[in-house]
């Protein structure tokens, strides 16, 4: 497969952007070539395109199968697997962020609860140190919380909710705002 000067870029982009968010380049990369690829590719079509190992490709497309970011297809006529990557970006932004919350914020709410608890009874510990303990704890419980309500929203109402940004802050309490000063009426 030819990729095109863009095209290139674009992988080569995705595969750095990936090792910043602690993937790996070569998972990120095949996990770009399959998004932008108009049809099925092979193993083989995959380590020629982007000039890595054939090994490497197998264990990456182990990694992006057991993300649920690539799945293995058939072409007729052809025994060989072939791999397609999801195409709807709302949802690899979903499969990507379930995955993360159940490889990252489950174990570390999991912990952080035991620290919790056990922290109440550990005489070492200063009374601010657990305060802090527990606002990192309530803050992590939120997103995870607040996820979970938004997870299964329809992709139209998340555009939308996403589309009003710093609009939504208008529907707010007051609670978060600067008080008026009496002179002047500003803050």
């Amino acid at each position: 497969m030819e990729l095109s000067p863009t095209t290139q870029k674009y992988i080569l982009h995705w595969g750095e952007m990936g090792t910043r968010w602690g993937v790996n380049r070569t998972v990120s990369q095949i996990h770009a070539l399959l998004f932008l690829a108009n049809a099925p590719l092979t193993a083989e079509d995959i380590a020629d395109t982007l000039n890595v190992a054939r090994s490497n490709v197998s264990n990456s497309l182990k990694e992006l199968q057991s993300w649920g970011l690539a799945r293995i297809t058939h072409v007729m006529g052809d025994r060989r697997d072939h791999f397609v990557a999801l195409q709807d970006v709302w949802e690899i932004f979903r499969v990507i962020m379930e995955e993360r919350k159940r490889r990252e914020i489950d174990p570390t709410l999991s912990v952080l609860r035991e620290c919790a608890i056990e922290g109440e009874h550990d005489a070492a510990i200063a009374p601010q140190t657990l305060v802090r303990m527990g606002e990192v704890l309530a803050f992590l419980e939120m997103l995870s919380s607040t996820y979970s309500d938004y997870k299964n929203l329809p992709p139209a109402t998340l555009r939308r909710m996403l589309s009003m940004g710093g609009k939504v802050a208008k529907f707010l309490s007051p609670d978060d705002k600067p008080a008026k000063s009496k002179k002047s009426g500003k803050p």
